[in-house]
């Protein structure tokens, strides 16, 4: 533990955070280098042999690119990577390349791909845009009211079509080159000008369709092809006037970061566009550089600018609950990150667009970032609420308190919440999901680890203030956790993998809320991961869990997985039992000499098929496990009043 705590100290910046790799998705590199190219720019000679490493270093044994660096070849990634190492430079008849045609083609090249793939090959121009379901911007002028107006959807949702309906309405497209003309002669098992267009709007390689289109998403696109046909100029100019004038208000409130990496390079692909070196643009060029990840692999993209806030909210609690004197000056330091990165006003013209109330939330990664979520609020106020008995917490109780009214802001009437907002959509909108390669894209509906994180921060806010008024939140979070349950024991996560994560923040939701160690619901967790603890005490669960929706082991021990569950068992009353013993052994032995543990696949996911990395995990995880295995109070983890109750303090720790 003392060499666990050490690298965790040793890893944090100078600014008191841990800033960690968040990468693993192969699609968000193309699409930054796409949009550069659209804007007649291209990488540094750094970053771009950078990211020729990366990608070759991550081209699959079948010649194809997956969704992420894990993920089996995909059409929609395979040819926009292949685009993407031709506009960096590299010949057709490289090797590699030759390799990645020899898969794509058979399957029908870009007609095969899934949609976004073929928006972003319409930008470049080798891909026509009467081959892509139509993407009005008038969807913006329809009426607030109705249920599936834009401003329903997930905020990453329609933050990413909002800029693609203004670039749809625009038959936005790249000034042709040499290099276009030549990638619209490779791309296709056809000639280019003997496509059918019209039929390839609804043509998806099997690989691509994780998300079949429905019967109503086929409807509505018939619709909108009909409006597309006869639409009004007067309209459409309003409409892009509508979304131009959104954009702006996304740059504004995020101070030109935008929500994530999609959004970020079609925003200023736009104002490319609309205000050519205009100093929108210059504002985009200037934060681009946050997105770069620097690995031993080579640069990618990552999948937001940082998760920074997240990180260093769970690295506090895993310090604190190692109980080291040594780690005051280190919790000190995160402290100060805490403090600095808490939104303390509401974003600009929030109304006018559509935003929910920002004070008092944390983001996922920094304050500039300007997007804050419930669970990363929630984490956060638990981390500041267990530094205020150490002396250490900087955050002002007029702030904490604002954070407890941005969490009870965002809770859903079943009881759960979402992420950056209440859900303002009905969930039969998840039957007109566009993108063929993810699920859950469409609503912002409750999520098992952000009720957890709500309710143990509402439950450690009402310990250090009896009187709170958050007792009916408190226990519809309860409550919804209880019926979330599967029948076989386990809890379903949606951003981490998948069923050992789930059942992590539902056990730890559930006891802090008062529920026993022998009621129903956590004899069932308990016995579901006893059921898949492996012969050598470990647990293993691969992203591919997530995808199928049923436990998937890997081939080896995950520390990531083995911490969370011995951290649910533990919570579940479960500390001197057998499996938590052999689990604590395995995770012991695992550890290198130089206090970490060896590199495993990513721990982290998005919309359910999607794996990502969270770098802060192997440092932070099996050191909170190993901490609350190695201290007495395990047994008395439910019910808690407070925080204070789950992370017991040492008089070590204690000013």
């Amino acid at each position: 533990m003392q060499r666990a705590r050490d690298v965790l100290a040793r890893t944090q910046e100078a600014d008191g955070s841990w800033k960690g790799d968040y990468s693993g998705p192969l699609f968000l590199s193309p699409v930054y280098v796409a949009g550069l190219y659209v804007m007649g720019r291209a990488p540094d000679t750094r970053t771009r042999e950078g990211l020729l490493a990366y990608l070759r270093h991550h081209q699959n044994a079948d010649g194809g690119w997956g969704l992420d660096v894990e993920s089996p070849s995909l059409v929609f990634t395979t040819v926009l990577n292949y685009v993407t190492l031709r506009l960096l430079g590299i010949d057709a008849d490289d090797p590699g390349l030759l390799r990645a045609r020899d898969w794509f083609l058979p399957r029908g090249g870009p007609l095969g791909s899934g949609s976004w793939g073929k928006f972003i090959l319409a930008l470049l121009g080798l891909y026509e845009y009467d081959g892509l379901a139509p993407t009005p911007p008038e969807l913006w002028l329809l009426p607030r009211a109705l249920p599936f107006h834009p401003s329903r959807l997930w905020c990453h949702c329609r933050m990413v079509y909002l800029p693609m309906g203004w670039l749809y309405g625009r038959r936005a497209r790249a000034t042709e080159t040499p290099l276009l003309a030549a990638l619209r002669r490779e791309l296709y098992p056809l000639p280019y000008e003997d496509v059918d267009w019209k039929a390839a709007r609804n043509r998806v390689a099997a690989t691509d369709a994780y998300t079949p289109r429905s019967a109503w998403l086929r409807a509505v696109n018939r619709v909108l092809g009909i409006h597309e046909r006869f639409h009004s100029r007067r309209l459409r100019a309003r409409a892009m006037e509508e979304s131009l004038e959104l954009i702006r208000g996304e740059d504004e409130a995020t101070h030109s970061i935008c929500i994530g990496p999609i959004n970020k390079v079609l925003n200023a692909v736009v104002w490319h566009i609309a205000r050519p070196d205009g100093p929108e643009v210059r504002a985009h060029l200037e934060q681009l550089p946050d997105y770069l990840q620097r690995t031993t692999e080579g640069v990618t993209f990552n999948g937001y600018n940082s998760s920074q806030l997240w990180d260093t909210a769970f690295a506090v609690q895993a310090l604190v609950a190692s109980g080291d004197a040594q780690a005051r000056d280190t919790l000190s330091r995160a402290a100060r990150f805490l403090e600095s990165e808490q939104v303390l006003e509401d974003s600009p013209r929030a109304a006018r667009n559509y935003r929910h109330p920002s004070r008092g939330g944390w983001p996922f990664s920094t304050r500039a970032h300007g997007w804050p979520i419930s669970d990363c609020t929630a984490e956060a106020l638990k981390a500041c609420l267990l530094l205020e008995p150490l002396g250490l917490n900087r955050v002002p109780r007029e702030r904490l308190a604002q954070a407890v009214e941005f969490i009870l802001s965002l809770q859903n009437r079943d009881g759960g919440w979402a992420t950056y907002e209440r859900m303002r959509g009905p969930r039969w909108l998840e039957r007109l999901n566009p993108s063929d390669v993810f699920a859950g894209i469409m609503v912002d509906a409750s999520y098992v680890e952000c009720t957890s994180a709500c309710v143990q921060a509402l439950i450690a806010w009402r310990g250090a203030h009896p009187s709170a008024p958050v007792g009916r939140a408190i226990t519809r979070g309860v409550d919804f956790l209880r019926r979330t349950q599967r029948p076989d024991g386990s809890w379903e996560g949606a951003w981490g993998v998948c069923f050992s994560y789930g059942t992590w923040f539902a056990v730890t939701g559930l006891v802090a809320g008062g529920v026993r160690a022998g009621d129903p619901a956590l004899r069932r967790a308990v016995r579901f991961l006893e059921d898949h603890q492996r012969e050598d005490g470990s647990w293993s669960e691969t992203v591919q869990s997530c995808r199928e929706r049923r436990w998937v082991d890997g081939p080896t021990g995950h520390a990531v997985t083995t911490s969370w569950a011995l951290l649910s068992l533990m919570a579940a009353g479960e500390g001197e039992s057998e499996a938590t013993r052999r689990g604590v052994s395995w995770l012991r032995a695992r550890q290198d000499g130089d206090g970490r543990w060896p590199p495993e696949p990513r721990a982290g996911v998005f919309n359910r098929t999607c794996a990502i990395h969270y770098d802060a995990y192997l440092r932070v995880f099996p050191l909170w496990a190993l901490a609350v295995a190695g201290r007495e109070e395990h047994r008395v983890l439910a019910p808690f009043q407070g925080a204070a109750r789950l992370y017991p303090q040492t008089s070590s720790l204690t000013p």
